[in-house]
């Protein structure tokens, strides 16, 4: 049977199956999946009218303390529901979970429009814009994540410290490393296939059990879904195999960070805008302004793309992460890789994400600031880039979320392209990371100064 894309086509399914309850799941500001499972006959009235949902999924942060300095919901609000509207064409089974039914949904107002602060309408209302000018965007996610034999229990236990990875040492591309896990390997594709998230790639990377996957690219929305997903789904399938997988940005400062790459296109009449056969670099004049709309918004919106304290332990040279606005031609050592191919391939790979992005911000932030660019008739910087992108003078990016929220407060334009509230709210969230990270006394503290001082 087709995948369900209207309410009718999934209560029919449903049915069908004879299924008699159903998972659904919204993301919050950091990205992390939040959900419930729900009975069939509430099914038929969320698909209906929607469904309530606690706002304080946006009241809180990760570890599920309330933030004190949030204008959208808190205490001064008693944390009321909000509005949940169920999207049909994510409608999936999970397989892992006996084909349990399984669906994404999207905040609301009251009057049905748009939460402002809902990452997943944030993305919507971008790619509305995109439409508007006569675009669709393609994006395909990729992500490096650790993978470790251990289990939350064990964790908790060695408070955090030395954790043991599945396989030892820096072997990337390993076919060896793989096959000593390839029942994990399996899953991970199958099921995740299965999932409709299909996987183009999966390798290990230089590492200690580290792997890398690249989502099959699709529309940006799609995209978005499949990577905020594939992340959970990662996590449940290595469950299942004595491994907690971390998509932590950087967990050891002597290995290199996990990124979460974006690659992207614009789209006219079945056509890539990005291409042009007889251009340099095959880069239409929509592609350079595109990228040169990146450049000039990296700065501002960096905060978008490396959202926590963590983040930034990644940004540093020669670690496989940029770390200045900086664009080249196939080169890995910039923050945005032009890929010149043929009108199906050629696009740009955005590498300052790490794999703790919430896919739905930064999908909607690299694509809002490209379209920026096409509007202004942005002309992109001289370059590009040749050779160590680390020794380029150029614009270093912000060294930690103070300094990239800072910027992000200030910028007027992504005020003008995601609205106060959205701006206001994320900004608050990142100001109580930086507090919650300045009040910690760490490893690093007591190693140091504990008996010298």
């Amino acid at each position: 049977m087709n995948t369900p894309r209207t309410a009718e086509e999934v209560l029919r399914e449903v049915a069908m199956k004879g299924d008699r309850r159903v998972k659904v799941a919204i993301t919050d500001i950091d990205g992390v999946l939040r959900g419930k499972y729900i009975h069939l006959e509430k099914l038929r009235s969320a698909l209906d009218g929607g469904f309530g949902f606690c706002d304080v999924v946006f009241g809180w942060d990760s570890a599920d303390v309330c933030y004190d300095n949030s204008a959208f919901t808190g205490w001064h609000t008693g944390y009321p529901d909000a509005q949940v509207r169920l999207d049909p064409g994510t409608f999936r089974r999970i397989p892992w979970e006996d084909g349990v039914p399984f669906m994404l949904g999207d905040f609301e107002e009251s009057d049905g429009g748009p939460l402002a602060v809902c990452p997943r309408k944030l993305l919507r209302r971008v790619l509305a814009k995109a439409e508007a000018m006569g675009y669709s965007a393609k994006v395909g996610m990729e992500f490096e994540w650790f993978n470790f034999r251990e289990t939350p229990e064990s964790l908790h236990a060695k408070h955090f410290a030395r954790p043991t990875p599945i396989t030892p040492g820096m072997f990337g591309y390993s076919v060896l490393r793989s096959s000593q896990n390839s029942e994990y390997f399996r899953d991970l594709m199958e099921l995740t296939a299965d999932f409709r998230v299909p996987l183009e790639g999966l390798h290990t990377e230089t590492g200690p059990g580290v792997f890398e996957a690249a989502i099959m690219v699709d529309d940006a929305l799609e995209a978005a879904d499949r990577a905020v997903l594939f992340k959970s789904s990662a996590k449940e399938i290595a469950y299942r195999h004595g491994v907690m997988a971390s998509f932590m940005a950087k967990w050891n400062a002597q290995l290199p960070g996990c990124s979460g790459h974006m690659h992207q296109s614009l789209w006219a009449n079945d056509r890539n805008a990005f291409f042009e056969a007889g251009a340099e670099h095959r880069m239409s004049p929509v592609f350079r302004s595109y990228l040169a709309g990146q450049m000039k918004l990296l700065p501002e919106f960096t905060a978008f793309f490396a959202p926590t304290i963590n983040s930034y332990k990644r940004l540093v040279d020669g670690m496989w992460a940029p770390t200045r606005v900086t664009w080249g031609v196939e080169n890995r050592t910039v923050a945005l890789r032009v890929i010149p191919g043929s009108n199906k391939s050629t696009r740009l790979e955005t590498r300052v994400p790490g794999s703790d992005v919430n896919p739905y911000i930064a999908v909607a932030t690299a694509i809002a600031a490209g379209l920026y660019g096409i509007e202004h008739g942005l002309d992109l910087p001289e370059g590009p880039i040749k050779g160590n992108g680390y020794e380029a003078p150029a614009t270093v990016l912000p060294r930690n979320l103070d300094q990239a929220t800072t910027a992000l407060e200030r910028s007027t334009i992504a005020r003008e392209l995601f609205g106060d509230r959205f701006v206001d709210h994320y900004v608050a969230s990142r100001r109580w990371e930086w507090r919650q990270y300045c009040l910690a006394v760490t490893d690093y503290e007591l190693q140091r100064y504990f008996e010298i001082i």
